[in-house]
């Protein structure tokens, strides 16, 4: 079974986290929420979520794929952290998938891991990085690679069904995409 890494910062975009979380668990997926300390997280709209463990506790285990949620200062407080940085280098040196959503692209940006690539954020987000070789688009959600962005809390659905797809197939996805209504 595929295991996903969500960390949560300080005010990170409480819909983005728990549509990533909620709809991969439906899919039958490990997913780990990791708080950048031991606090539970006060999110952007005050929502406060309890993560399952620290980031410390978590480093040298091993993921499938590391999902950052967006929102701010939440998205800031995860490119300040250079453990965010440690994994994302080395989910992508280990070919493994990094995914981001609405302001926390500029993090994979910061990292590196979107030079050469084509990605997709919060509007104006990306632009901001100073990065010149992210190719932006204005998709809903844009896989390139194993790399895998979208524009923000609205697109969370989206995003976090194309995730299903990557890690447990197309008809995992549809099968958690019908009995959601949509």
């Amino acid at each position: 079974m595929a295991r996903t890494l969500v960390p949560l910062a300080q005010g990170c975009e409480e819909l983005e986290a728990v549509t990533v979380i909620d709809l991969l668990r439906r899919a039958g997926l490990e997913v780990v929420s990791a708080g950048l300390d031991a606090q539970p997280v006060k999110a952007s709209r005050g929502v406060v979520l309890q993560p399952d463990t620290t980031l410390d506790e978590v480093m040298a285990e091993s993921f499938d794929m590391i999902v950052l949620p967006g929102g701010l200062p939440g998205a800031d407080h995860l490119n300040q952290d250079p453990r965010i940085h440690t994994l994302l280098q080395a989910m992508n040196r280990n070919g493994k998938y990094t995914a981001a959503i609405c302001a926390a692209p500029k993090v994979l940006a910061s990292a590196g891991l979107l030079d050469g690539r084509k990605a997709t954020g919060y509007p104006g987000v990306l632009e901001k990085t100073g990065r010149t070789g992210v190719e932006i688009s204005s998709g809903a959600v844009v896989r390139d690679g194993t790399v895998i962005t979208s524009r923000g809390p609205g697109t969370a659905m989206d995003f976090a069904l194309e995730l299903i797809e990557v890690l447990a197939g197309h008809a995992k996805r549809q099968q958690v995409e019908q009995a959601l209504v949509r």
